[in-house]
């Protein structure tokens, strides 16, 4: 698989780090694709939700986090920017596969919180371009949403909806409801 490719060339295969990268993209990846089966009228492609799901923090390697082995100098706050930026640098090295390696950058950059708006970039001084990182897809959002449910500090748990629900609201009501329309939407949940 694609992801796997990319996974070994920035992760050494005994680090710590990768072995925590993986798991939890792991978890990402099979609440994405049991999604993915409830829905098969959506006709989703599997396997890019799949490479996504294990690509979507593919660029923590280069941010500031040592509870969770991240021994770089960038903020956390910039993985998804940084992934995004690492993915695109592959996509210009091999043009067959340009097309997919964007769209996995794309929920890269779009998966914190439930995204960003250019108005919360400026308004909380993040060091990020102020535009709009929101997931617009369906296959951006599931993984998004995903995504939440699993924390890396604590890989052994698994967030509810309400729990999860809590945890972003610290962030605004405008990403809880958000998140709440989407476990509506994908589970059936949250309403």
């Amino acid at each position: 698989m694609f992801f796997e490719l990319i996974i070994s060339k920035y992760y050494p295969s005994d680090g710590n780090l990768r072995q925590l990268l993986e798991h939890h993209s792991r978890q990402v990846a099979r609440r994405s694709l049991d999604i993915v089966a409830r829905h098969p009228d959506w006709g989703l492609d599997a396997g890019f939700i799949e490479d996504a799901a294990m690509l979507h923090d593919v660029g923590i390697f280069l941010c500031q986090a040592p509870g969770i082995y991240c021994t770089g100098t960038a903020p956390y706050l910039l993985h998804g920017a940084l992934g995004a930026r690492l993915l695109r640098a592959e996509a210009a090295a091999d043009s067959g596969q340009a097309e997919r390696i964007e769209r996995i950058a794309r929920v890269c950059e779009r998966h914190t919180g439930t995204g960003l708006t250019a108005a919360n970039i400026r308004e909380m001084g993040l060091p990020l371009p102020a535009v709009d990182f929101l997931p617009e897809t369906l296959e951006e959002q599931i993984i998004c949403y995903a995504d939440k449910f699993y924390s890396k500090s604590h890989p052994e748990r698994e967030r509810t909806v309400e729990q999860t629900a809590e945890s972003l609201r610290k962030f605004g009501e405008v990403g809880v409801e958000k998140f709440l329309s989407w476990a509506q939407l994908f589970e059936g949940e949250g309403s």
